[in-house]
């Protein structure tokens, strides 16, 4: 099934936490190719504490042979191993946030997974990495594509800059 990946960071070396959870989601079991990989972009913070840094934000896409509970405690296990705790607080700085936010056309809202991802259609910051690889994704229980959905985002946090530099 293809599953989509979102990858942020905005504390110590954002650019080598983002390779290094890129190297370790290609690293993992299960992971097939084609593997897509956006431009990695510097974005506003949102929804964070008032004096927080900008993000490096990124998407990647691939083929995945299991279930994404599985993928999910793989995603976690890799944040822990580069420096987040599992009981980091929500919408606090971090070195590394790593979101699953679709697989296939999944619909799953339980309490450790919420396919898709329930806030990616209104961050720009998630969109706009999507959008550049998958414009033409029409995402479960929507009507419009990737492109579309972030030609009418509303949201005021723009993207500062693109980082074609993995």
């Amino acid at each position: 099934m293809r599953v989509g990946v979102a990858l942020g960071s905005n504390l110590g070396d954002r650019l080598a936490k983002l390779r290094a959870a890129r190297k370790a989601i290609v690293d993992l079991a299960g992971i097939e190719p084609p593997i897509l990989f956006s431009s990695i972009y510097e974005t506003e913070p949102v929804d964070c504490e008032s004096n927080a840094s900008k993000f490096f934000n990124a998407v990647l896409e691939f083929d995945y042979a299991g279930d994404p509970q599985s993928l999910l405690r793989n995603l976690k296990a890799i944040e822990s191993s580069l420096g987040r705790s599992e009981d980091h607080a929500r919408n606090i700085s971090r070195s590394i946030d790593i979101d699953l936010l679709y697989a296939a056309d999944m619909k799953i809202d339980d309490e450790r997974l919420h396919l898709p991802h329930p806030r990616m259609n209104s961050r720009r910051f998630v969109l706009t990495p999507l959008a550049e690889i998958r414009p033409d994704l029409i995402l479960p229980n929507q009507t419009k594509t990737v492109g579309q959905l972030l030609a009418n985002l509303n949201d005021p946090a723009g993207v500062v800059r693109r980082e074609d530099q993995w």
